[in-house]
Parts: C-alpha cells; structure tokens; sequence
C-alpha cells in the first residue's frame, strides 16, 4: 500500500478540528509535522487517507481522538527553560509572599513535567514545605509521562547541579542512563488534564502561573480569552508568566508587564 498522501482538504478539516478541541491554530507551514505525527497512526488501524483517520478522530466515543490530540499538541520543553523567570521566582516573588499560607503555583501547560519540577525544586529549597504545585496539560500522554517523573540522563544538563544532587535520582541497573525526581517532590506535585480553551475545574487562586511557549500556538481572539480565564485563578498581586517570544501588549486583560514575559495581576 503506497504512503497516504495530506491534502490541502485534509490538512484543513484537521487544522479546523485542533482549532475547536484545543484553540490551536495550525499554520500551513505545520502541514510536515502533521503529516509525520499522524501516518504511524494510519498505519496502526489500515487506513489509506487522512480523510479516513479524521473520520475516525471525529466519531462518537472514539479513543482515538485523545491520541491524536496528544499528538498534534505536544510541544518541547526542558528543566529550568528561561532561566531568569526562576530567578525572579526565587529573588523577587517568594520574598514577597504572603506569611502563614501555602505558596500556590499552577504549571498550565506542564507538557512531559519539566517545567513543574523545576518549580517544585525551586519551591523546596526556598520554602520548606510550604507550597503547592498544580501541573496540567491538554495531552494525558505526557501527563502519564510528567507524573513518572523520570528522564534520559541528557536532561539533566539543565538542572543546577546542587538541586540535581538534592532532588534527584540517578538510575541504576536497568534504569542505567536516566534519573528520577525524588519521592519526597514526587508526592507534592499534582497533575491532571485541563483543556485552557475550555471553562476551567475548580483549582483555588493562585500566587504565580506558568504559561509559557503556549499562547503562541493560539490567535488573538483564543490567547486572550485563555489568559483573562487563567486571570480568574490569579490572586490580586500574584505574577503571570509567559514565555520570551510571546506578548500581552495590547491584550484587554487585568495584567501589568513587571519585566519581559512576567506581570503582575492588579
């Protein structure tokens, strides 16, 4: 059987579909990554078109649906990703905080669970056990992934060594070339699916929200709705964190720039 081919027609009924499940807007240029990302899938159930596996992601109860969501969704990520947001998390935010309660911080869009652990190691050595860290993704494939905690020894690059000694597990035996969160952060992390185009659980507010490298994926009709939506769970004075190459300039939402890709909630 020759190698199912995306049409434009295809690509557009796709594109259309992550738009109204995940707010995603799929350029033309992501009809490659599209094409890469779903053909293992066409293969695994015999189909010979994308128009057959849309009919499939698309029909009643299918489970197939959350696969390929996962797929399309999955962005990359790595521990302590833009330095300087730790740094003023550390420096400025948790200095500032409230006495006599749990810091609260909610990873938005956690991925594979770097951005989380990275939180939670900051969190610990600051604050002893008082904090909180909420995780969420879109993707329950890497929410599985974020909640085992445990990486390729490459990824550990990242981590300031004196954390990766504190918090860390390095791997022995079979589990020789990675390493693992420790169980002491691995017990105060939760993860769970959220969908931010949709109306959000009950989480409480928060003192400070991650959400970063996601906005740019949305158009500005969706990324401001998203954002005054994660606002709602933000305590006056609590600070919202987005990614280096996104912006809120211009966005009808109750946020003030502190420094680049950091506000404050008024």
């Amino acid at each position: 059987m020759s190698t199912p081919v995306l049409t434009d027609q295809e690509f557009g009924l796709l594109r259309d579909w992550v738009y109204a499940e995940a707010g995603i807007n799929l350029s033309a240029a992501k009809k490659p990554l599209v094409t890469s990302r779903l053909l293992r899938r066409l293969s695994h159930h015999g189909l010979r078109s994308f128009g057959a596996y849309y009919g499939l992601i698309t029909s009643s109860g299918s489970a197939e649906t959350q696969i390929a969501l996962d797929l399309l969704t999955t962005n990359e990520t790595y521990f302590f990703r833009e330095p300087k947001h730790f740094e003023f998390l550390r420096d400025r935010a948790l200095p500032a905080r409230r006495p006599g309660q749990p810091y609260r911080v909610w990873s938005a869009a956690c991925s594979s669970g770097e951005e989380p652990w990275s939180i939670a190691m900051t969190l610990a050595d600051a604050l002893g056990d008082a904090w909180e860290v909420t995780a969420s993704d879109l993707s329950t494939r890497v929410l599985a992934q974020a909640r085992n905690a445990q990486y390729p020894i490459e990824r550990a690059e990242q981590i300031p060594r004196a954390q990766l000694v504190r918090h860390c597990l390095k791997g022995v035996g079979r589990q020789d070339g990675t390493f693992r969160i420790g169980p002491a952060l691995r017990g105060r992390v939760r993860f769970l699916q959220v969908n931010l185009v949709n109306a959000l659980p009950e989480l409480g507010s928060f003192d400070v929200i991650f959400l970063r490298n996601v906005l740019i994926y949305f158009d500005a009709e969706t990324k401001a709705q998203v954002v005054r939506r994660l606002c709602g769970a933000l305590r006056p004075g609590g600070y919202f964190f987005c990614g280096h190459a996104e912006s809120l300039h211009g966005m009808d939402v109750p946020l003030t720039g502190v420094q680049p890709a950091v506000y404050v909630r008024k």
